[in-house]
């Protein structure tokens, strides 16, 4: 009696793993995304890009590329589209490349991006950076070893992890003091810039643009960069929390 019952839990807790897996592959289940890669070529976008599509497609989203900027301009496209995931590093946009974007993520439109291409994206864009909530101006010693610190661990996108090691660009960032931090790193003066020892440095947050859910995070310098399941991990997490505005817009207007 007592094997049976052992097997029936064993059953159970099965059941209840699977229905867990399930309902998490559901979560971007038919969501379009958008997938814009350029820029600079040493943040490797289209290798980026070829490592994350794989994984949205298997969770059931529907995955459109562009490797150019006029895609903002395309008021259909952006008036439907769910997540826009860039990964484009340094270049500008034009006056309607940049309204077409930002009216976009105010209007319910989530953004996702990590490292350059998105954090040091359109240097001369003011507006794009108030909407991001940060902008790279520095990683003292380049490549180098750091930490990363959870420091919100109630948040879906940080949850359970721990901290973690980075051997990658360690970026020091102006930030807005109004974006939720999950994690963040502390310098510990690299010779180019003893200043900075000690500073707490913004690593990964999340912010609201208007309607629109941004995500952000510094992490990964380039594809390799993905192989540390720390940083994959919070990636993907802040991609199905952002892919969410319009969701929670819809909800909203609903009341």
């Amino acid at each position: 009696m007592k094997k049976l019952f052992i097997s029936m839990l064993a059953v159970v807790a099965v059941m209840l793993s699977s229905c867990t897996a399930t309902a998490q592959e559901r979560l971007l289940q038919d969501k379009t995304i958008l997938f814009v890669y350029g820029g600079w070529e040493g943040h490797q976008p289209r290798e980026c890009m070829e490592v994350l599509k794989p994984w949205l497609e298997s969770q059931g989203a529907v995955v459109i590329t562009r490797d150019n900027l006029q895609v903002y301009e395309d008021k259909e496209l952006m008036g439907r589209v769910d997540l826009v995931i860039q990964t484009w590093t340094m270049g500008s946009l034009t006056g309607e490349q940049e309204a077409g974007l930002t009216e976009a993520v105010r209007n319910g439109m989530g953004l996702a991006g990590w490292h350059g291409g998105l954090g040091d994206s359109f240097r001369n864009n003011t507006e794009y950076q108030f909407m991001v909530g940060g902008q790279w101006v520095a990683h003292p010693g380049g490549r180098i070893d750091y930490e990363v610190d959870i420091k919100d661990q109630k948040d879906p996108v940080t949850k359970g992890l721990k901290r973690f090691k980075m051997n990658s660009e360690q970026y020091y960032m102006h930030v807005d003091p109004g974006v939720k931090v999950l994690a963040t790193t502390t310098f510990k003066g690299h010779p180019e810039a003893p200043w900075t020892a000690g500073v707490v440095m913004p690593v990964v947050w999340k912010k609201m643009y208007g309607r629109g859910r941004i995500f952000y995070s510094s992490l990964c310098h380039d594809a390799a960069d993905f192989d540390v399941p720390e940083a994959m991990e919070i990636m993907k997490r802040g991609i199905v929390w952002a892919s969410q505005s319009r969701e929670e817009t819809a909800a909203t207007q609903s009341k």
